[in-house]
């Protein structure tokens, strides 16, 4: 099984959503249609690049400030991910910036753009760009993602939702971004 199907496989086992999009264009369109609510976009290179928040809000979408006072009323954060694992079905998000812990964990729905070309084989596969994060900035926060937020109390019973979203999205994009460091 090539690393593409191995990832989708994984994190639709975790309780992901995968949606595959031909372009930004009906990834904005995704996320309007499913988000329910205000909406956090953190900055990132990658947003930038397609002015992804000014989409977002064309279409018709509520964006909050990214700050502690609205994230916990947004419905849905939007972040990138810097690569994926196939074997896992995890996303690896470099979430120093707070904005981007804000949007990934505080809303009920979190939507990650991936680009297909940034899914390494395992956690090994990984290793190089995790040091290259480490050596660009050695204080930083890394998010591994898999699945929706879940939480199990002693008698085992499965909760999904408390210490996170409740809802994660993965939109898989062609030619987003093929640098496995950037957002």
């Amino acid at each position: 099984m090539d690393l593409y199907n191995q990832f989708c496989v994984a994190a639709e086992t975790s309780g992901a959503v995968l949606v595959d999009c031909k372009g930004p264009v009906e990834a904005v369109a995704y996320i309007v249609k499913h988000s329910d609510g205000g909406v956090l976009v953190p900055s990132s290179e990658s947003f930038k690049r397609v002015d992804l928040a000014d989409q977002l809000q064309k279409a018709g979408a509520t964006l909050l400030e990214v700050n502690r006072s609205q994230a916990a009323e947004a419905a849905s954060g939007v972040t990138s991910a810097c690569f994926a694992i196939a074997d896992t079905g995890t996303l690896v998000l470099e979430s120093t910036p707070e904005d981007v812990r804000l949007a990934s964990t505080l809303p009920t729905r979190h939507f990650v753009l991936l680009d297909r070309s940034k899914i390494v084989a395992d956690g090994l596969a990984a290793v190089d760009s995790l040091r290259r994060m480490h050596q660009r900035d050695t204080r930083n926060y890394i998010a591994y993602i898999t699945g929706p937020s879940r939480t199990a109390d002693i008698e085992r019973v499965l909760t999904i939702g408390v210490h996170g979203p409740k809802q994660l999205h993965i939109l898989l994009l062609n030619d987003w971004s093929s640098d496995l460091l950037e957002m």
